[in-house]
């Protein structure tokens, strides 16, 4: 048995056995065991902001793309921080994972119910992962995860700037899933969470006698995967899902966080990946439809309101070469709000958005994108919920830089 000097030293002046020092290096203890599988990574994003039209702080797609605390000017958008243990190949398998974002863009993002907490700090996903050796074998998460349903995500994107139907739908949950592979053309999802809005440990808030004390959201989804013998078409998806249940209303420092005003809610999605006969091709269909029911209003007091928004996106990613790429979405948006069964106002929106990407250095993403949107109801409108508040100006033009360090 070899000893490092600094344990022999320990053991000439009677401070450790060399006896216990052997058995140790023998057998690693239970922190290096549980810590030995544990990786760590994450990303830094920065950006810059030009409007190239009048008023651009009013854009149509304003409070949606964390336009309005970046308009002309540099910003740090977020620092993400993943540390986690993948499940292993056992029946039995366990682990977790843990997702910190710092900065600009983690405020009001998922915060604690009710906190109020304007902190650059945010908890994105923090579960343990468990699975049951029943069938292929289910895969469980439990505590707060990214919602399943959605074509985009809060990273990871072909564009810097997100959909209008990233904004209707369900973002973080707070509960459990459960995942169940049938083949490698079919996967299962489904689970339940305390509600349908971002919020650990969000409640229904608005019980009512007609309510069960017990009022949660449900969710679930299918994903089919073309297989190797179709050809081009390998690797192609559809996903199809919904999510049905409790919508509550909180506030942060006054003002309704995260939309959606009380009631119940339902979101559909469904969204396609599809390959082209041209490898370097692959477009991508989604749609997002989502409707509140019986919420508190659009304002204090304006009684019951029924909210229905629909969200439709087309997207293309041209591959030009290993770090070129051409990315493209186009995008169309309806929304009509009803209050005590009256006509409350409707809402279209049509947004265009090009990004070039050239990954010249290694680990980083660096793009440069220009987006156009213009209301096509013409006017400023007060349909506040579900993130769709369209800004004083009816077009608006504006040019992003994004560089993102991935570690």
């Amino acid at each position: 048995m070899k000893f490092n000097k600094w344990t022999v030293g320990l053991a000439a002046v009677g401070l450790v056995s060399l006896t216990s020092a052997a058995r140790a290096d023998e057998k690693p203890s239970a922190v290096q065991t549980a810590l030995s599988n544990t990786t760590i990574s994450g990303d830094v994003s920065a950006s810059a902001n030009v409007g190239l039209t009048q008023n651009y702080a009013n854009s149509p797609a304003a409070g949606i793309n964390f336009q309005n605390s970046k308009v002309n000017g540099f910003s740090l958008d977020v620092v993400k921080l993943s540390i986690a243990k993948p499940e292993d190949e056992s029946p039995w398998a366990s682990g977790y994972q843990v997702d910190l974002l710092f900065g600009p863009d983690a405020v009001g993002y998922n915060t604690s119910v009710n906190s109020g907490s304007t902190a650059d700090f945010g908890i994105k996903q923090a579960f343990v992962t468990l699975r049951t050796p029943v069938g292929n074998g289910i895969d469980w998460k439990i505590g707060v995860f990214d919602s399943p349903l959605g074509y985009e995500s809060f990273d990871g994107n072909p564009n810097y700037t997100r959909s209008y139907g990233y904004s209707i739908e369900p973002t973080e949950l707070t509960g459990f899933e459960a995942s169940y592979k049938v083949s490698d053309a079919i996967s299962l999802t489904g689970g339940v969470a305390d509600t349908s809005a971002a919020g650990i440990n969000n409640r229904d808030n608005n019980e009512t006698p007609s309510h069960s004390q017990w009022h949660d959201a449900y969710f679930g989804d299918v994903v089919l995967t073309a297989p190797s013998s179709w050809g081009w078409l390998s690797g192609s998806s559809l996903t199809a899902g919904m999510l049905y249940g409790a919508a509550p209303a909180y506030t942060v420092n006054g003002g309704l966080h995260n939309g959606y005003m009380g009631g119940n809610q339902v979101n559909y999605y469904a969204g396609l990946t599809l390959n082209t006969p041209w490898k370097e091709l692959t477009t991508g269909l989604a749609f997002d439809y989502v409707r509140n029911l019986a919420g508190s209003g659009l304002a204090a007091g304006a009684g019951s309101q029924d909210l229905d928004e629909q969200a439709y996106g087309l997207y293309a990613t041209y591959k030009a070469t290993d770090k070129l790429s051409f990315n493209a979405r186009g995008e169309y948006v309806e929304a009509d709000g009803y209050t005590k069964d009256a006509y409350k106002g409707s809402l279209n929106l049509v947004e265009m958005t090009g990004t070039v990407e050239y990954d010249l250095w290694a680990n980083v993403v660096s793009r440069v994108e220009v987006r156009w949107d213009q209301n096509l109801s013409g006017k400023h409108t007060d349909l506040t919920e579900g993130g769709l508040v369209a800004g004083g100006e009816r077009e608006s033009v504006g040019l992003y830089a994004n560089v993102v360090y991935k570690f």
